[in-house]
């Protein structure tokens, strides 16, 4: 299958979780013999920000990280794409992935192709909780000839239902690009507690006091924390609380930073807990397939995802999270348990290698392939079209 990638970026991380994913799942693809393409647009704005800060070399790391993805890469100017170039891009595709961070402008015209009789398959891919707090940005996408959305929750896809934006929309949550992420051997022991997680807008800072700054204050553990946008004001709080704020970390890098600690946390951004239940985000994914301890602020697992109280601890207030992080602390055989127990549960259910699995399974009911489009064909003139799943 040919797979054509729309996004922000694949070669820059800065403040851009989205690209852990889709690297993930794209070097998968590839890893199976799959041709994928992905654009991006040249000016995007997490890799201009990266390059700010830490120059050219920062953009070259992830090639080193990833080279199967070394010919997969292209960059586009969004003001000078025309019709010309843009079915250039879209050459040989059969199906196509537009995700969410891709301008308006650009979804629309990608839909008008495939209204218009474009041989390959669309679908706009949504990892964001913009659906229930920027409800009119999103609103704007016009995906009336989309072939379906693939959302990262079953909240985020009954918002597309209930709102009419799409009339197919399958989950397809996030995971772990395990061959990545994973358990490292032999390194040396650096602290006690590392976070990998950026300040943000101002989406959790009472947060992360609660679950972070004051339980590593209160303990007085060794801890570590990367992550960019941390203000003047919270830098001087970390440091405080005596917490090391070491900036931006590749994200491919983040398996030796875990490999280095004895505990890891996670503190959900308001929007997930409140009104997005079941969408852990793929930091939980990541961190425990590295197999490193996890004790979590409270989000409401509503689909399942995983077994709470084995796979990572849950802590309700700041309180039970001291408790919990002196527990694994100090008892090896919890934090032992803790380690393998969501590390089984991230090879199970949740690598980049079953979402792939899940992706190849939408794409043959769309009729993806050349044998299959016949028969979709006869469906949709029947007025039968494949049903929507998660």
């Amino acid at each position: 299958m040919h797979v054509t990638l729309f996004c922000h970026s694949l070669a820059s991380d800065w403040n851009h979780g989205n690209a852990h994913f889709l690297r993930g799942v794209a070097r998968e693809l590839v890893g199976r013999g799959h041709v994928v393409r992905s654009w991006e647009p040249a000016d995007a704005w997490s890799a201009a920000m990266l390059r700010a800060e830490h120059g050219d070399a920062a953009l070259d790391g992830w090639r080193a990280a990833y080279p199967e993805l070394a010919g997969v890469r292209g960059c586009y100017d969004p003001a000078a794409l025309d019709d010309d170039a843009l079915d250039r891009m879209l050459d040989g595709a059969e199906l196509v992935l537009v995700h969410e961070w891709s301008d308006h402008a650009l979804v629309a015209r990608l839909g008008a192709r495939r209204a218009a009789g474009a041989p390959w398959r669309l679908l706009f891919h949504d990892t964001h909780h913009r659906a229930v707090t920027e409800r009119a940005a999103m609103a704007a996408y016009d995906l009336r000839h989309y072939d379906g959305v693939l959302a990262f929750g079953e909240a985020v896809r009954q918002v597309y239902l209930r709102e009419g934006w799409a009339a197919r929309v399958w989950t397809w949550h996030e995971a772990a690009d395990h061959r990545r992420f994973r358990p490292l051997a032999g390194e040396p022991r650096e602290g006690d507690l590392v976070w990998v997680g950026n300040w943000g807008d101002d989406e959790r800072t009472a947060e992360l006091r609660e679950f972070l700054v004051e339980p590593v204050r209160a303990l007085g553990l060794r801890a570590r924390i990367h992550g960019v946008r941390y203000p003047a004001e919270a830098r001087a709080e970390l440091a405080a609380a005596g917490i090391a704020y070491a900036g931006w970390l590749p994200n491919y890098e983040a398996p030796v930073a875990f490999a280095r600690h004895r505990v890891t946390v996670h503190v959900p951004r308001r929007p997930y807990v409140r009104a997005l239940p079941g969408i852990p985000t793929i930091r939980v994914f990541e961190a425990l397939a590295c197999g490193i301890p996890l004790v979590s602020a409270p989000w409401d697992d509503a689909e399942g995802l995983f077994a709470p109280g084995a796979d990572y601890l849950v802590a309700d207030d700041g309180a039970a999270m001291r408790r919990h992080l002196r527990a694994v602390l100090d008892d090896a055989d919890l934090a032992r348990a803790l380690a393998e127990r969501g590390r089984a549960t991230i090879l199970a259910r949740h690598t980049c290698a079953h979402r792939v699995d899940e992706l190849l399974a939408i794409a043959r009911s769309l009729g993806v392939g050349a044998a299959a489009d016949a028969g979709d064909a006869a469906a949709r003139r029947a007025g039968r079209v494949p049903a929507a799943s998660h």
